[in-house]
Parts: C-alpha cells; structure tokens; sequence
C-alpha cells in the first residue's frame, strides 16, 4: 500500500507544494496573532486578559485534533479529510476577521484550530508517504522547512499587516491560499485505501471526550497558570486535577478499546518513544526562543513588533539552507543520533553566545550572529529527530507517529513558554530584591547620579520636588531594565544547559536506530 502512494516528477512537486502550504498556513497563524492582540483588545474594547484567549482557544484546539488526525484520515480518507480541515481552516479565517465581540473571536478562533490541526500532522504523512523510502530525509527536510521557518515568519507578516492595514487582515490572507491548496489537494492528493471504516457506534466518543478533558485542561493551565498564580488559583488547580486523571482514563481506554481512537501501541517502536522525547525538547527549544527573542527586543530595546521579527528571518533562511544538507546527509547513511548530538551541542553554543552578549544597550548587530548559529541547530535537530522517529513505521503507522511527535513538539512548546514565563517572573523578583538591597540612598555614588539627574530635569523647567521625584523615577526604571536583562540572561543559561544535558541521552540510542533502508518498511 505505502508503495501505490509513491508520486513522481510533476505531480510530487505539486503535493510537496501543496502539503508544505498547509502546514505554513497552520504553524504562521499559530504566531501571527502574537504580534496583533494589543490591536485587537483596543477595537474589541476587552482586556489582555480576555484577548489573550484567542491564543488559548486555537492552542486547545490544535492538541485536541492532532492525535486523532491519522484516525480521522482512515475514517473519511486522508484526501478528503486534509481537503475539509483546509475548507474548515479558511471559512473560519473569514469569520475570525469577521468577528464582532471577543466571544465570536474565540469561538472562531477555536473552529479555526481544529481545521488547523490536523494540516500539520497530514502535511507530513502525505509527504512522507509521496517519496521512496531510500529518500525520506530529503521528504522530512522539505517538510521541516516549513515547520522551522513558519513560527519567524509569524511575527514579522504580522507586524506589517497591523503595521499597514488592521487587524482582521492577519486572517484574511489566509483565505486565497486556503482556496489554491484545496483546489490542489482534491486535484493531486491520492488516499490509501482503508477497508476498515467504523460504523457509528464503533467510534470510540469516550475516548475522544476524554483526550479532549485531559490536553484541553493541559492546555489551559499551561497558558494561564503564570498570570493566575499557579496552584493558589482553583481554576488552575481543579484543571490540573481534571488533565491528570484525563490522561490516566485516557491511556486504560485507548487500551482495552477494540477501535481506539489514539493507537498507542505504536510506541512498541523505540525509536517512536525517543523520537517522541526529542520532539517535546525540540519544540521547547524553538517555540521557547523564538517566544523570549522578540519580546526581549521590543519590552527591553523598545523596538517594533516588524523589527523585532525581522532580526529572526536571517535564522530561518540559515535553517532552510540546512535542511537540503542534512536530508543529502542522511541518505547517504549518516546516524540521525549523531547529527541531533550536535544540534543540541549547537544550540548550547547559541544560548550561552546569547547569555553573554546581553546587555541593556545589546544592539541587532549583536544578536544576528547567535540567530544564525540558533538556525543552524535547529537545522540539525528537526529533519533526524523526525526521520529517527518515523523510520521503522509502516503504512497508517507513519500517520500514527507523526501525530505523536507533532502532538509533543506542540506541547513541548507550550510548556517551554510556561515554563520561561513563570521563571522570568521568579528571577525578576529574585535580582530585583538583590539589586535594591544593594542601593543605598546614603551612597555617594547614589546621590551624585541623583544630583545629575535633578539637575538634568531642573534645567527642563521641572521645579526641585518635581526634578528629585523624576530623579528616583528614573533610577527606579535603570534598576527594572537591569533586573530585566539578569532575568533573561538567567533564561538563556538555563536552555543551554538543558540542551546540554540532553546530548549523552542522545548517543545512548541503539546502533543502527533511525537508519533509512530502501527495502525496510515496504513489505
């Protein structure tokens, strides 16, 4: 069956092109919408807050759809399936920029996910499934340029089209290229043939309403639990309660029913289960940096939303031009285990080239050079990881792994940002008790930066008291500046030495884990 989806010359361009489309269309708007909340939350009329759930609610949506993706594809056909979630995709882009209240926006948003979703995983098993076996590397490396690029692009296109236009048009792009791909997806998209589609009463809707309670709960309390205190919150508390046991009623189910919805037996495959652990590592590295750099630029440097995207482009075309190599590198027999090895060295050297060029004066010429390096490391990571992950499968197996890995390197992401967050709050608290207890009013060196700054805002025309209570004003915002930039520097540390830890896990891996064969996995 793998061997009948093989596609060759014209029409595999055209469904590489298609598929990667797609899974641009998905990954950007995960992003794109960042850079446009503070627009958004003015002509809504609603708080960050509030408006931050239109993040949230395509965030659940996308984890509750990407596991059943490959069961879905067996129920409906993968062709019509990817063609409906690209329909489903771009009819509610439409709506979203519709949207007349923050409720309508978030209801949209969440519909606009569950098309979304499942674009991701299905991208990657049509692309898979379309090359030979011997050239898969090339196929995961052309699929992963989309994957890596599409979360840089997000900020920058975002940032110009609030910049330019309004709001609602970050969603309306979406819909031209949502008409193109479907046209091409129902054109060239060819489906296995599945002889075992359930009635309706073998669908497994217990597990569905179960994965949907445990990563929908996951989801939120990721999203949420920095700016509602964690456990001290109910809400946070109760809906960790509901993810764990979510989880747990989730597994047993899917385990003793005779149609599951989710088929975890493919994680018999070693690979599958490290390759799963990696993507969860990749995508915290990726979503985590790529989340801390812009924010950093613009809440630090002050500088625009389109800039701060921008200095993140050179990064992207470096991985691009990685993925052809390392795809060249796999197929001629190189051990996936060693080219992640040396990603996640690379993006060590990234985070503590990072870590030490942090200052509150740190221009763009010197962030570039670290991006570039940050790019090459996700070069490496992306395509073995996948390709590792992926290589003992065969047939719906394939769909099965792909929605795994595309499950954790999303949750993986999520976890990073939760994570970064929370622990930026912590050590600004932390180096701001530091730096203050350090400042003494009665110091010389205190009083003479106070006595030049009165004299500065003196000379403006300020009176005495006015000038002194501008002075402390100022040096209260140096000290929130500093505290700021120890904060991040502390972040940056903190991911290398992760990535760093992860390398001799890495090179434990099984001789021969991950090699592409041209014969395995066809019969």
């Amino acid at each position: 069956m793998e061997d009948q989806l093989v596609e060759y010359g014209f029409r595999r361009v055209i469904i590489t092109i298609t598929a990667i489309m797609c899974a641009l269309l998905e990954i950007v708007d995960t992003t794109i919408v960042n850079v446009a909340l503070n627009d958004m939350k003015g002509s809504l009329g609603v708080t960050l807050t509030d408006v931050a759930w239109v993040v949230t609610a395509y965030a659940i949506a996308n984890v509750i759809i990407v596991p059943m993706t490959s069961w879905l594809s067996q129920q409906f056909g993968r062709r019509n399936y990817f063609a409906a979630s690209i329909i489903i995709f771009t009819v509610a882009s439409f709506l979203c920029g519709n949207a007349s209240s923050i409720y309508e926006l978030i209801v949209f948003r969440f519909i606009q996910g569950m098309g979304g979703g499942a674009l991701l995983v299905t991208a990657q098993t049509i692309i898979t499934e379309s090359y030979p076996k011997e050239k898969r590397g090339i196929a995961q490396a052309i699929y992963g340029m989309g994957v890596i690029v599409g979360p840089t692009l997000g900020p920058p296109l975002g940032g110009y089209i609030v910049d330019h236009f309004s709001w609602p048009y970050i969603f309306y792009i979406n819909i031209p290229i949502g008409i193109i791909a479907t046209f091409l997806t129902l054109t060239f998209v060819r489906s296995p043939k599945y002889s075992d589609k359930l009635a309706l009463n073998q669908v497994d809707f217990i597990g569905i309403i179960l994965l949907a309670m445990a990563v929908g709960s996951l989801q939120f309390v990721l999203e949420h639990g920095q700016q509602d205190d964690w456990f001290n919150d109910n809400l946070i508390l109760a809906l960790s309660i509901v993810s764990g046991l979510g989880f747990y009623m989730f597994i047993w189910r899917e385990l003793v029913a005779e149609h599951p919805i989710v088929n975890l037996k493919v994680l018999k495959d070693s690979n599958l289960r490290i390759g799963v652990i990696m993507s969860f590592i990749l995508g915290f590295g990726l979503y985590g940096s790529t989340f801390i750099i812009p924010i950093y630029l613009q809440s630090i440097l002050g500088w625009t939303a389109t800039d701060a995207g921008m200095l993140l482009v050179p990064s992207s075309i470096t991985t691009a031009l990685m993925m052809p190599i390392i795809g060249n590198l796999l197929q001629k027999g190189v051990a996936p285990k060693y080219l992640v090895a040396g990603g996640f060295l690379i993006f060590f050297v990234y985070s503590l080239w990072a870590y030490s060029v942090l200052t509150p004066d740190t221009g763009s010429e010197h962030f570039v050079w670290p991006l570039i390096v940050r790019g090459a490391g996700l070069g490496l990571l992306f395509v073995p990881i996948t390709t590792l992950s992926l290589s003992a499968l065969k047939g719906r197996e394939i769909g099965d792994g792909a929605a795994f890995t595309g499950m954790m390197r999303q949750l993986g992401g999520s976890f990073g940002i939760a994570i970064i967050t929370t622990y930026l709050a912590s050590q600004n608290m932390h180096h701001r008790n530091d730096l203050v207890n350090h400042i003494r009013v009665d110091s010389p060196t205190v009083q003479s930066r106070v006595a030049g700054l009165v004299q500065t805002f003196q000379a403006k025309g300020f009176t005495t008291d006015q000038a002194l209570a501008k002075a402390y004003n100022m040096l209260d915002l140096s000290v929130t500046r500093q505290v700021a930039v120890l904060s991040y520097m502390d972040v940056f540390l903190v991911l290398g030495i992760l990535f760093l830890a992860c390398i001799p896990f890495i090179l434990l891996i099984k001789k021969g884990a991950g090699k592409i064969d041209g014969g395995a996995g066809m019969h």
